[in-house]
């Protein structure tokens, strides 16, 4: 029997037993990659995965094509890692709908950090709530460069109409993974409350998020 079958067995017992938090990131790595890999030792590919992007979050969030340079990575290991990065969104997001948005902020930024934090480029998306402040709908508006995505005020007020929604939180990320808002996140942010307010449509919350954390713009006095 190969080694790496009772190497498994040992690692899959560990995970019932003790849980994931009692695991390396490499390990839990490992187990993801059983599925893709059946009849391989995983641990080295984990390792190597481990060692270029950091952490088992920074692992399932790389894009294909970087995923790619890293040898022994083949479209089957990319394919479950992808998997594993969309349960991990669908899981965020189910713990906000029907929920009040504010009165679950936790949830919500845990979803805002597994949609966008380690996203390539800057995507700048709204979060859409009814009278009660339960999510109607969440929406990508734009997507940029690494530094950049163009931001329509009336586009976003527009959609907020035809959602019917009566208030909104913007939400976008900082590639460069810092979460501090540039003096053209608060002009922008003021654009985009002006005009909402000027249709009875309130904007709560600006949420910035990148890999070392998030900001608030109600928390800094900004809106």
């Amino acid at each position: 029997m190969p080694h790496y079958v009772g190497h498994r067995e040992r690692l899959r017992e560990r995970f019932f037993s003790a849980g994931a938090d009692a695991m390396p990131d490499y390990e839990l790595l490992e187990l993801t990659l059983f599925a893709a890999v059946p009849r391989r030792d995983v641990k080295p590919l984990a390792k190597a995965l481990i060692a270029r992007f950091g952490s088992f979050a920074e692992v399932i969030a790389a894009p294909r094509e970087r995923l790619a340079e890293v040898e022994g990575v083949s479209a089957s290991v990319a394919t479950q890692l992808k998997i594993v990065e969309a349960a991990a969104r669908r899981l965020a997001k189910t713990r906000l709908l029907g929920r009040p948005a504010l009165a679950s902020w936790s949830a919500l930024i845990d979803y805002c950090a597994a949609a966008m934090a380690r996203s390539q480029k800057e995507e700048f998306r709204v979060l859409f709530l009814d009278r009660k402040n339960v999510l109607m709908a969440d929406e990508v508006q734009s997507t940029g460069t690494v530094d950049h995505t163009p931001v329509y005020p009336r586009e976003i007020v527009k959609r907020a109409l035809d959602h019917g929604a009566t208030a909104m939180i913007l939400v976008h990320n900082h590639p460069s993974g810092d979460p501090t808002p540039s003096k053209a996140d608060i002009t922008m942010t003021r654009d985009v409350a002006d005009a909402a307010k000027a249709l009875g449509i309130v904007v709560h919350d600006h949420v910035i998020v990148g890999r070392s954390g998030h900001v608030s713009f109600k928390a800094l006095g900004l809106l």
